[in-house]
């Protein structure tokens, strides 16, 4: 299963490289279809051509594209920017209230209060 995989996608990756190859290989194995509709010298009699004069409108085009896509990299220009945020920070006051949250219990306790605490069942 690996195998399969490694080579579908080592394929994918070549594929574009082989654009001639793919247009040339569609182009034979559909050469007799092109010459009998597409081509432009079908109505000749001594019509040599047989679709090749489409293979090279194929091979053109793609040709073009190769380019214009070549141009677009060319045009395209990575700036990097350095951004350092500036941080400003507040202190912070506490305030202190007069009242005392605890009580202080200077006598041992006299009882226990099981709704808090309970022992483990045995």
């Amino acid at each position: 299963m690996k195998f399969l995989f490694t080579i579908l996608l080592s394929a994918v990756l070549l594929f574009p490289s082989f654009g001639n190859i793919m247009v040339y290989f569609t182009f034979k194995i559909n050469q007799d279809e092109i010459a009998r509709t597409i081509c432009i010298q079908r109505e000749l009699v001594n019509n040599t051509c047989n679709g090749s004069c489409e293979l090279q409108k194929s091979l053109k085009k793609l040709d073009s594209e190769k380019k214009s896509e070549l141009n677009f990299k060319g045009n395209f220009e990575l700036v990097y920017t350095q951004f350092t945020p500036q941080y400003k920070f507040n202190s912070i006051e506490f305030l202190e209230e007069n009242q005392q949250v605890f009580t202080t219990i200077s006598s041992k306790p006299t009882s226990v209060s099981f709704t808090v605490f309970r022992p483990p069942l045995v």
